[in-house]
């Protein structure tokens, strides 16, 4: 990406240093993406109750309107079958497939990234469950080589033992010297 200082010579931007908005490929992504939302919006509406009732309503609406109304004012004769309804119709549904086949596209592509995204979370919490689960092994191990009251009040008791036994030869010591130097 170039940028112009005050002699309009093109210097290079860090590309971290950009913002996102920046990039060249966005605009014709975001013509894509409203295209395809409004794909969605379109092969969602027709999937409802009220496209059905209305587009009942709209063909009830013409049929009686080509029958019973003013010949002088009908556009679409029920001698030939209603040939512009007809019309009408079969363009709707030529649109309606495509449109709905690219909304299908787009929630197949969501559905492919969400399936990814799941993945690697999987991979994440497994490798984080991996390792908890290592060190606790590990933090068992130093339990086990950890002492214990027990052992350390035994081994307190030993020393104390010990202490006493240097303490009681000391004091033996001291006095053998004292009835030797009388």
């Amino acid at each position: 990406m170039a940028a112009f200082d005050r002699g309009q010579r093109p210097r290079e931007i860090d590309p971290l240093q950009a913002p996102k908005g920046l990039s060249r490929g966005m605009r014709p992504r975001q013509g894509r993406d409203r295209f395809g939302r409004g794909t969605e919006f379109i092969a969602r509406a027709m999937g409802t109750p009220w496209f059905l009732i209305g587009l009942t309503v709209f063909c009830l609406a013409w049929i009686l309107y080509n029958t019973y109304g003013p010949n002088k004012f009908r556009f679409d004769s029920s001698l030939y079958g209603f040939t512009v309804l007809t019309l009408i119709l079969s363009l709707q549904a030529s649109y309606a497939a495509p449109l709905i086949l690219l909304a299908q596209n787009r929630q197949d592509d969501r559905d492919r990234v969400q399936f990814e995204q799941d993945r690697q979370r999987a991979e994440r919490n497994l490798a984080d469950t991996e390792y908890l689960a290592r060190e606790v092994v590990a933090l068992r191990l130093l339990v086990r080589d950890m002492a214990s009251k027990d052992f350390i009040r035994a081994e307190l008791r030993a020393l104390l033992e010990e202490l006493d036994k240097r303490d009681i030869e000391q004091e033996r010591r001291e006095i053998e010297q004292e009835t030797a130097e009388r």
